[in-house]
C-alpha cells in the first residue's frame, strides 16, 4: 500500500501466472536460504538498529520474516535494500526502516488487537502479527488483498484476518483496537478510525498533503480526543476511497 521512504533520502495463462509466483508454505520454507537470512540480519543491523530502533521484538520480527517472499520474482534480490519496492497497482512495500519505525511507535503488547489500513503486500501485517495478539488488516484493492491473504496463510499466520474494503471506515465488528496503523497518506485522521481506537490507544498515520510529502504522526486517544505527536517526514501513496473525497 505504501510508497514510503524517510526524507531526505488468453485468461488461463494469466491465472496460472498469478498463482505460481507466490509461494506455498513448503516452497516459502525452502526459499529462505542462508543468503536471504544473512541479508535480513544485515538489514536489521545496518538499516534498523543502526538508525536507532531499539525494540527487540521489532528487531526480532524483521530478522525472522522472509521479506523477499512479499515481492515479485524480478525484485527479490532487492528485497532487503534500503528503499521501497513496487508491488503492483501503483502500490509499494515500504522501506524496511519505515516499517520498523511505525511498528515501534505503537508500543505493542502481546495481548493487543491491531487494525492495519492498507494490507498491500502483507509484510507490515506479518511484522505486527509477530508482536501483537490479533491483527486485522484491510485492503481496498481486491487483488492485493487476495495475494497477501494467501501468502500470510501459507506462512502460518493464524492471528491475522484480512478484509477487502475501504479502510476509511475501519472494521467495527472487531473494535475497539489497542492500536491502528495506516500505511497510506491522508490529509485528516478518519473519524471512524479514531472512534474505533481504545481510550489510551495509539494510531500512526502519514498526515498531510497526499500529493507530495507528509509528516508521520502518532496519535494517542485521551478522553475521546487525539493527542498528536509529529515524528518525521515521509512520502506515502494516498488513501483511496472515501478519504479522497475529503
Amino acid at each position: 500500500m505504501a510508497r514510503s521512504i524517510i526524507i531526505p533520502l488468453v485468461i488461463f495463462s494469466l491465472f496460472i501466472f498469478a498463482f505460481s509466483r507466490y509461494p506455498t508454505a513448503e516452497s516459502a520454507h525452502k526459499s529462505d536460504t542462508d543468503m536471504t537470512k544473512a541479508q535480513r540480519q544485515r538489514m536489521v543491523r545496518e538499516q534498523i538498529a543502526g538508525r536507532g530502533i531499539k525494540d527487540e521484538r521489532v528487531l526480532d520480527a524483521m530478522a525472522k520474516i522472509p521479506r523477499h517472499l512479499f515481492v515479485e520474482d524480478p525484485l527479490k534480490r532487492q528485497a532487503y535494500e534500503d528503499h521501497p519496492l513496487p508491488i503492483g497497482e501503483g502500490q509499494t512495500i515500504s522501506q524496511p526502516y519505515v516499517v520498523a519505525l511505525m511498528t515501534e511507535a505503537l508500543k505493542l503488547k502481546s495481548s493487543d488487537r491491531v487494525l492495519e489500513i492498507g494490507t498491500g503486500s502483507g509484510y507490515q501485517a506479518a511484522v505486527l502479527a509477530e508482536i501483537a495478539g490479533e491483527v486485522y488488516t484491510i485492503e481496498i484493492r481486491e487483488r492485493l488483498k487476495e495475494t497477501a491473504s494467501r501468502l500470510l496463510s501459507d506462512l502460518g499466520y493464524e492471528n491475522i484476518k484480512t478484509k477487502y474494503a475501504d479502510g476509511y471506515f475501519g472494521w467495527e465488528e472487531y473494535a475497539p483496537f489497542d492500536a491502528i496503523i495506516i500505511t497510506a497518506s491522508a490529509n485528516h485522521i478518519p473519524p471512524p478510525l479514531l472512534k474505533q481506537l481504545k481510550e489510551g490507544g495509539r494510531l500512526i498515520i502519514p498526515l498531510g498533503s497526499t500529493l507530495y510529502y507528509q509528516t508521520l504522526t502518532l496519535v494517542t486517544k485521551k478522553r475521546g480526543g487525539p493527542i498528536v505527536e509529529q515524528m518525521s517526514g515521509v512520502a506515502f501513496v494516498p488513501m483511496t476511497g472515501k478519504a479522497q473525497g475529503r
